[in-house]
């Protein structure tokens, strides 16, 4: 497909290829502890928990199924096939699966993941991301998202988060464009899926880059970026946008 929904690469965030000698830093495996916001609380996947709220919140209507479009999996058949799923998910070893709730409810609206984690190379990734419409681009989808940033690049030491997603997912890509991620670019019949081609766009945040979106992402989620019924002052692509 033709780029036409991200800038010139080079543009952001100005990087060098580089053969630079590497301080041994290891990025640590992330544990299955609860992510802890003040609108959405992020609670390691568990089936027997979350399951009934996670299949209503992605079965319950048309929009709802939409969610599935580009994952490579789903929409299921019944519940009992989306537990089987879920309880397979939470198994793997290879990525750590949190189900988000509302804080206020605690009811699930979401699920992201940790993956292709690479501790000795400092690399990891959030994806497997989706929230009910109701929540999306909303304070809590985003705190999500932060809170999943903040523990991988603070707590855990990572110098490299990665977004990848199908270059088809428009909504996928503004939100990696609005976090501050650096578009790095589209790898052609990457995959299949679905019995379809999948092209994956590749974006990118760096340690180097990461105190200035943390500072934004922060700026934007304090409670006085917010007017009496909610709307935000500034957007968060602003704020990002300013770090460049």
């Amino acid at each position: 497909m033709t780029e036409t929904s991200d800038r010139d690469p080079e543009q952001l965030f100005p990087r060098r290829v580089n053969g630079d000698l590497v301080a041994p830093r290891l990025g640590l495996p992330p544990s299955r502890a609860p992510l802890e916001g003040s609108a959405v609380r992020l609670e390691p996947l568990n089936a027997a928990r979350h399951g009934a709220g996670l299949y209503r919140a992605s079965h319950g209507d048309t929009a709802a199924l939409h969610l599935w479009d580009y994952l490579p999996w789903g929409p299921f058949t019944d519940e009992a096939a989306f537990m089987a799923n879920l309880r397979d998910t939470s198994a793997m070893l290879e990525r750590v699966t949190y189900a988000i709730c509302a804080s206020e409810t605690g009811e699930p609206v979401g699920m992201a993941s940790y993956l292709d984690i690479q501790p000795k190379a400092g690399v990891i990734e959030i994806g497997a991301i989706w929230f009910t419409p109701a929540f999306q681009r909303g304070r809590g989808a985003t705190e999500a998202l932060y809170l999943l940033l903040a523990h991988a690049m603070d707590d855990l030491g990572y110098r490299r988060m990665q977004w990848r997603c199908n270059a088809q997912n428009a909504k996928s890509r503004a939100a990696a464009r609005r976090l501050g991620f650096r578009f790095e670019g589209i790898w052609f019949n990457h995959m299949i899926y679905k019995g379809k081609n999948r092209d994956t766009a590749w974006y990118s945040i760096l340690d180097s880059e990461w105190p200035a979106l943390r500072g934004a992402m922060q700026a934007w989620l304090d409670p006085t970026n917010f007017d009496a019924v909610g709307m935000q002052l500034q957007s968060l692509s602003e704020l990002t946008a300013a770090c460049r």
